[in-house]
């Protein structure tokens, strides 16, 4: 067996193990570090929804914990509950809303099987169509937000990993099926010096986002929003560098939005998902200026 890490792997805490025969695979793994790295994309994820609280836990492939953090003023059991969600995600290869739908529609013999955890907060951890372990949020304003929460640790992984492998890369192809898996889980497709390319997928309201170097480039493919822009910012706070977020914004102009539309945010810009009619999907193409 021959050990490989390769530059991008020590980045983000994965490990790649080459096996030298042609009845074995090349396998990235989640180390220790990598798992600290999705619980402070999830924490600040947390902040900037102001969440009261909130247990996040990251689980290898195996369902095995690697790292769990307790915000303060979680409830108790809420450390636990989160393990359940991570290890849930990891060992059934799925998301949240795959498990409430098969709930919901009637095979509730389920909620018996062992190591699951058939609550919302749970999100499969993908690279280059791995799934390397999962991420599990319990305890937050509600399920929706551990849901989010969630996402933003798994999104932590994806969006370096691409940003490091594709930096070399001429032209980048993504197959149509890989295009529809991210945008279940709203994931980025690639991410470069200058410019990325996110598979945005959303279900509820979000909160008053500015960045203060991106360019948003929106294509809506799916589904109806209302979406405010520019206005003055109400209780905006650096998440971090070159990205503010805030509760809510005052005398913005109010647009909705469809399939088809585009829509060219300038950096510096707020802008707000202030309402969602059903779940929508859209490209994001985020331009870095040079300023």
């Amino acid at each position: 067996m021959k050990l490989v890490i390769t530059t991008f792997s020590t980045l983000i805490g994965l490990t790649c193990y080459s096996f030298g025969s042609a009845q074995t695979v090349q396998k990235t793994g989640l180390t220790l570090d990598g798992a600290k790295k999705a619980i402070a994309a999830a924490v600040a994820e947390a902040k900037s929804k102001n969440a009261p609280g909130g247990a996040i836990a990251v689980v290898d492939e195996g369902g095995n914990l690697v790292a769990v953090e307790r915000l303060d003023n979680t409830f108790a059991a809420g450390a636990n509950i989160s393990i359940g969600k991570a290890r849930t995600a990891a060992l059934f290869k799925r998301p949240t809303k795959f498990f409430e739908d098969v709930i919901n529609k009637g095979r509730t013999a389920m909620t018996t099987l062992n190591d699951f955890t058939p609550l919302q907060g749970r999100i499969p951890i993908v690279i280059d169509g791995q799934i390397i372990g999962a991420v599990g949020v319990s305890g937050a304003a509600s399920a929706q937000q551990d849901k989010e929460i969630a996402l933003a640790g798994a999104n932590a992984f994806a969006s370096e990993t691409h940003k490091d492998k594709s930096a070399s890369q001429k032209v980048t192809h993504f197959p149509a099926t890989k295009v529809s898996k991210a945008f279940e889980k709203g994931m980025p497709l690639l991410e470069i010096a200058n410019y990325k390319v996110h598979a945005s997928h959303r279900e509820g309201p979000g909160v008053v986002e500015v960045h203060t170097r991106d360019t948003d480039i929106i294509h809506m493919l799916e589904g109806t929003a209302l979406l405010v822009t520019g206005g003055t910012l109400v209780d905006g706070k650096n998440i971090e560098p070159e990205e503010i977020r805030a509760r809510d914004v005052k005398a913005g102009e109010t647009r909705r939005i469809t399939k088809g539309d585009v829509i060219v945010i300038p950096n510096g810009t707020p802008h707000w998902f202030k309402e969602v009619n059903g779940p929508i999907n859209y490209y994001v193409v985020k331009v870095r200026s040079v300023n």
